[in-house]
């Protein structure tokens, strides 16, 4: 009887442990296509926007990241901001938002994280915790610069987790703007999977975004919460403005939400033990009406909230009102684009939809990011 269910058990195993091996090749498969990103480069700089800029180089993790400072009020001292862009973007992109911190007075620090633009790669799979080391590598040097009397950050998309994850790790950090974040790998993985329209049932999703997730922060060594936005957001206990489109067909508003209660359940968690909730630094939240994924900063709202925000935390140069009015009256472009779009995570589901043949699952149609 004993041998019998030994034997019971040990077909079980087999059978059960095909699926698994499969999904850990889907996995590894995913990394190795999705985890970097095609570098891009795109012609305009600051001086086609009428902005005053010095090249410089940041150091981060050994690599030289190419990086733009752009001085307000002819480089007189004040506070600053370190922008950050998405997934297969450049700084180029970051332009209008940096032409918006300009006109409020803001310094501003733009660079190209690395594996992106003209920045150097280590040859490694990226992930939010890259972005993050290098937000915050860019947040020093930013911060070294007699100029600049105090730092914020501004990120988009994957520069919005790398924002979040570069102000837990720096307590100095005054403000953080995050826009379009994914809130958590595994939830991304599983944002990829819809997005490629890969057959997979919920119950096998969830477990398989689960090990995805994983597996790519592997070769690195990371450990899951070092690569996650809300985990982020309950470390970061300054003020913090998060934004997304009501629109945006990348991500739901749920990945929104969940960074507004991790970072609302920490505030309070620390209310409890300390001087209560009125010395606990806001976290403020804008959803843009008809917004999508990229461009919010074309939105007049947009522009008021983030300049106000700013304003308020960074202490000046203007008064929150004053910048608010500034921001709303600037006219805002987005910068040209090659015909082969970015996308802020337009290279995962590539890599997914051929992860997925490669264990049958073939997604009915193509992926079209919107920018």
């Amino acid at each position: 009887m004993q041998v019998t269910r030994i034997r019971t058990i040990g077909a079980v195993a087999a059978v059960a442990a095909v699926p698994l091996a499969l999904a850990y090749r889907f996995a590894v498969v995913y990394r190795d296509h999705a985890g970097h990103p095609k570098s891009r480069q795109l012609p305009t700089t600051p001086a086609d926007l009428g902005l005053p800029f010095e090249e410089i180089t940041v150091a981060s993790d050994g690599l030289a990241l190419a990086g733009w400072f752009i001085p307000a009020r002819d480089g007189a001292r004040g506070p600053g901001v370190v922008v950050v862009h998405g997934w297969e973007s450049t700084r180029s992109r970051t332009l209008p938002n940096a032409s918006l911190l300009h006109a409020l007075g803001l310094h501003v620090l733009t660079i190209d994280v690395r594996g992106h633009g003209a920045s150097p790669t280590d040859g490694m799979p990226i992930s939010g915790r890259e972005f993050g080391l290098d937000a915050a590598a860019a947040a020093a040097a930013l911060a070294g610069r007699p100029e600049v009397t105090s730092v914020g950050i501004l990120g988009h998309s994957m520069g919005g987790v790398g924002a979040l994850l570069a102000a837990a790790t720096m307590p100095s950090i005054a403000a953080v703007v995050s826009v379009s974040t994914p809130a958590d790998p595994r939830l991304l993985v599983r944002e990829t999977f819809r997005m490629a329209d890969l057959p997979i049932p919920a119950p096998v999703a969830g477990p398989l975004a689960w090990l995805t997730a994983r597996v790519y922060a592997r070769p690195r060594g990371h450990a899951y919460d070092d690569v996650s936005a809300t985990v982020a957001a309950s470390r970061y206990r300054g003020p913090i403005l998060l934004v997304q489109g009501d629109q945006d067909s990348l991500l739901p508003l749920g990945h929104l939400r969940r960074l507004e209660e991790a970072a609302l359940a920490a505030r309070r968690s620390a209310g409890d033990s300390a001087a209560g909730d009125a010395d606990q630094a806001p976290v403020e939240v804008m959803v843009v009406p008809g917004g999508r994924h990229s461009f919010l900063f074309e939105d007049p709202g947009y522009r008021r909230a983030v300049a106000a925000f700013l304003a308020t935390h960074l202490d000046g140069p203007e008064a929150p009102s004053e910048a608010a009015d500034v921001a709303a009256a600037l006219p805002l472009e987005r910068i040209p684009e090659p015909e082969d779009e970015f996308g802020a995570v337009a290279s995962r589901p590539r890599g997914l939809r051929l992860a997925g043949e490669l264990i049958g699952l073939r997604p009915p149609r193509d992926l079209k990011d919107e920018g």
